[in-house]
């Protein structure tokens, strides 16, 4: 089940609100457990285990753990435990398939078969709710967070539906308080609404809109240098709308209920520089890799040379965490060697540049990174990048041409009006804090996102439902 989908909107969006709504505040975890279960179910029953084994491992982990003492040998060696628990079932699930083809590759090379192997699939939200579990268990560890003691609220945590498959990487430190105590008002429920209806548009109007365009210029053998940067800023619009459309619904139905969960995206293809856009994209996961991974491998305290290896192996491993290919592999090194370029560039005294040339260079290497994250293979993504180079010729080509039609271009340009709208700020009314508008401007702002909500409902009527992007990852 998805979001963007009327089994969600007409069944389970009614069912979960009567059912958390009347029942008494002390106990509403549960209706929130139970039916983020159901919504986890919908799709595999069987791998709603998966997630109840890491929810109950790890609880219990960390219990033992301060039992023992965080600082002790006898707790770090619980927090040892608890991370192979938890990354051994990424690890299988994520990349075992990976393993296998790459080892089967090698032993071709000398002449051997492939080794038997059933392919495993993978659970939908398994990259999110293991990184939950690293950061609980290693906050817990450092002491700046304090151990749950219900089972319940622990639980809760991990399995609020609205995050559960796609994020935002929400950490325990960052709710344990309305875990316990949370405000509810017609108020925060209505800002809440807002903010679904937002996303919602973002994801059905104009990213799935734009997937047509990306999904067929990818597709071509040897796209032309117009087939090959429509398709590749087609891809990048519809990746920003999906994601950030999908945390701006996430965010909405957790403030319906009280939860105030943090903001995944902040403009970045507003960014003047690399580190800027990393700044300001999945936050979430930003912080993550620097929090748990930057700083445990050494940050930038152990020498400069460290410091940029530091930057290149924790993108990369980033780009692992993306998925088990070559590809996602070749974007995290991609980003991390523009972050160790740039912060190379900063230590030696590198003039800083203007905004104009700083966005557009960000903006180059991002689509240029989008394309290998997109492509199927490494084959696939050195077509694109073939294409862009205009070694297949340059006008857009027929097998591209009659399958954009005027609305995909319409909403292209759009979209990428909307991403750059924020630069004119305050001059545009409709962008001022509701206080400050003019009657008839904040009647269009309350107005338009249930317009834009309705306009996506009918478009959802007219094709079918489309997966966000990150169910994926």
């Amino acid at each position: 089940m998805i979001f963007a989908s009327f089994e969600f909107l007409c069944l389970f969006l009614p069912l979960f609100f009567a059912a958390y709504f009347l029942t008494p505040f002390r106990h509403r975890n549960w209706p929130i457990l139970v039916l983020s279960w159901a919504f986890y179910a919908w799709w595999r029953v069987d791998f709603l285990l998966l997630l109840v084994f890491c929810t109950v491992f790890t609880f219990y982990t960390v219990r033992l753990m301060d039992r023992a003492g965080p600082g002790t040998r006898a707790g770090t060696r619980l927090l040892v435990l608890g991370l192979a628990g938890n990354l051994g079932v990424l690890a299988y699930f994520k990349y075992a398939n990976f393993g296998v083809a790459a080892f089967n590759d090698l032993r071709a090379v000398f002449g051997a078969g492939p080794l038997p192997w059933a392919e495993i699939i993978l659970p939908i939200g398994l990259s999110f709710y293991v990184l939950q579990s690293v950061s609980y268990l290693v906050d817990v560890w450092r002491g700046t967070v304090p151990v749950t003691r219900r089972l319940v609220d622990y639980a809760t945590y991990k399995a609020i539906f609205s995050q559960l498959i796609a994020g935002p990487i929400v950490r325990y430190a960052e709710i344990k308080d309305e875990l316990v105590s949370r405000p509810h008002s017609l108020a925060g429920f209505g800002l809440g609404a807002r903010r679904f209806m937002v996303g919602f548009a973002m994801k059905v109007c104009l990213a799935d809109t734009v997937s047509l365009v990306a999904d067929a210029a990818f597709a071509l053998p040897a796209p032309t240098l117009a087939d090959a940067w429509t398709g590749a800023v087609a891809y990048t619009l519809q990746l920003y709308f999906d994601f950030a459309g999908y945390s701006a619904m996430a965010i909405g139905l957790a403030l319906m209920i009280g939860f105030h969960f943090p903001e995944n995206f902040n403009h970045p293809y507003l960014a003047g520089s690399i580190q800027a856009f990393w700044q300001r994209w999945h936050m979430t996961l930003s912080r993550f890799l620097r929090d748990y991974l930057y700083i445990s491998l050494g940050g930038n305290r152990r020498g400069a040379f460290r410091t940029y290896l530091n930057l290149f192996l924790t993108m990369a491993i980033g780009g692992l965490w993306h998925g088990a290919n070559w590809t996602f592999i070749l974007w995290g090194a991609w980003h991390g060697g523009l972050l160790a370029l740039h912060r190379l560039w900063q230590g030696a005294g590198g003039r800083r540049m203007g905004f104009a040339l700083g966005h557009a260079l960000t903006m180059l290497a991002a689509i240029l990174g989008w394309v290998v994250f997109r492509a199927a293979d490494l084959g696939s993504a050195g077509a694109m990048y073939g294409g862009m180079l205009g070694l297949n010729g340059a006008a857009l080509s027929d097998a591209l041409a009659w399958q954009v039609t005027p609305d995909q271009w319409w909403t292209i340009l759009v979209a990428a009006g909307l991403v750059y709208l924020p630069l004119l700020g305050a001059r545009v009314p409709f962008q001022r804090p509701p206080e400050a508008m003019g009657v008839a401007w904040r009647g269009a702002w309350t107005v338009a996102p249930l317009l834009g909500f309705l306009l996506s409902v009918v478009l959802l009527y007219s094709r079918a439902a489309v997966p966000f992007l990150y169910f994926q990852f």
